[in-house]
Parts: structure tokens; sequence; C-alpha cells
């Protein structure tokens, strides 16, 4: 089967072939479990909240305007459903406090780190932000999701968002000096 956009596929579900449904889900399940997990903190709540968001998606598929990308429609759906779940259970969610640390040659211990222990650090540094911040970074970083795209799935204003990247990339480069302090030593 050739690989088709999109809209190709919701068109085949809104017209009554549901199974296409299942090749939109393959496409974009990864990321949404991704951000519900960035919101959530539990990977058995991410995962129940991305499929609860994937069946909201899939009721509401007639509603889907087109005039944005179905995977900005659908991340709207994804964060609203896990902060609405989070708020729902009241979970609180745990901070790390962040500490000064000296500042030190941090290129060179990077190079001495290799490149998955450095995708282990920074993922653990973003899931230690607070949730929008972490929600944001992941979208904006690893999504490469637009900041116009991200101000519809997260209703924030651009320069709300704009803030949060900038407060964001703070914390992150004081939690990878720390890391990186703790390594040297």
């Amino acid at each position: 089967m050739a690989d088709h956009d999109d809209l190709f596929y919701i068109n085949k579900v809104c017209s009554g072939d549901t199974a296409s449904y299942t090749v939109l889900v393959d496409r974009y399940k990864n990321m949404a479990y991704t951000l519900a997990l960035k919101i959530m903190k539990n990977e058995d709540d991410a995962e129940d909240s991305a499929q609860e968001a994937f069946i909201k998606a899939f009721k509401q598929l007639h509603s889907f305007k087109k005039e944005s990308k179905f995977s900005t429609w659908l991340y709207t759906i994804v964060y609203r459903t896990a902060i609405y779940n989070i708020r729902g259970k009241k979970k609180n969610i745990e901070r790390i406090t962040e500490t000064n640390s000296k500042h030190h040659n941090e290129s060179s211990i990077l190079e001495n780190i290799e490149k998955k222990e450095q995708q282990l650090l920074v993922h653990q540094a973003i899931d230690s932000l607070p949730e929008t911040e972490a929600l944001i970074v992941t979208l904006f970083y690893i999504n490469e999701a637009t900041i116009a795209e991200i101000e519809t799935i997260t209703g924030l204003s651009e320069s709300n968002i704009k803030v949060k990247l900038f407060r964001a990339r703070k914390k992150l480069k004081q939690k990878l000096q720390v890391t990186l302090q703790a390594e040297l030593n």
C-alpha cells in the first residue's frame, strides 16, 4: 500500500472505512504517548490517556476542519485529555530542586559520554522540568512543532510559549551542568 497523507485516511474513515484509522494511530502513537507521559509522569497513565485521546479523536474525526495538520489537532486532544486526567486524579507531581554548580569545561566532559548516555541525560533533564515546560520543549525540539502549532495544542499565547522555552532552556542548562559536574567527580 502506498504511503498516503493523513487527509487520505481521514477521508476514508469519514466515508465508513474505519479500519483506515489504524494507519493514523500507527503514525502518531509514539508521539502521543510521549506527550501524555510528559504530563502524566507515569507510563500506565500516559498509555491510558493516549488511548483515550485516540478514541476521542476517532469519535470527533468528522469535526476535524483540515485547517491545521492532523497531528496538531490530535496532539491538542492528547494534551487536554492528559491534563484532564491528571487533574481528575489529583496527582502530585514531584519536582526536582535545582542546585547551583561551578562552571567547568562541559564540552570536554560531554565528549567522554557516549551518545546514548547523552540522550538519556537530556531526556531525564527534560522529564525533571515542570510539565508544561517539558511538553513545550518536547513539542518544539523533538517533534519540531512550530510555535503556532504549540499555541494551538496548549492554548498558551505565543509570548508565553517563548518565555517558557527560554526558561526551560535555562533550567536544562543548569540541570545538565550539575549532571556533568557529577560525571567529572
